[in-house]
């Protein structure tokens, strides 16, 4: 089976990476090789991935392949969300000013803190006595 359109972006966030596809089709939603519904159990995550396509009133114009890996379940649907943010402006540039101003564009960068030596975690110390 031969793709002749498709547009392709990357979303990422955390530590999660998201490769989107994005195909002419009916509105199916694939993610590793699942249905959107197997992979991402909860409903929240399901809605946070579909934000891009309702802004734009374009959830039953494509389908959506997905390849995520990496982090947890909600650091990969924020991957998601914003792949496909990035594939709509690969399709339609008039598209950008909308996405852009509803967030989706910007690359969340958060991130956990590393670790120092000398200390508990990140931020907390040891527990300091005098004696």
């Amino acid at each position: 089976m031969s793709i002749s359109v498709q547009w392709l972006a990357t979303g990422r966030r955390k530590s999660s990476v998201a490769r989107v596809y994005l195909r002419p089709g009916k509105g199916n939603v694939t993610v590793n090789k699942q249905s959107v519904e197997e992979y991402f159990d909860r409903a929240t995550l399901r809605m946070v991935l579909r934000q891009p396509l309702e802004l734009v009133n374009m959830t039953e114009n494509f389908d959506v392949i997905v390849n995520v890996c990496g982090g947890g379940k909600t650091g990969q649907a924020g991957a998601v969300l914003h792949g496909i943010a990035r594939a709509l402006c690969n399709y339609d540039a008039k598209l950008r000013p909308t996405l852009k101003h509803a967030g989706f564009l910007t690359r969340d960068s958060r991130a956990k803190e590393r670790k120092k030596y000398g200390q508990a975690a990140a931020r907390a110390r040891f527990q300091f006595s005098k004696r």
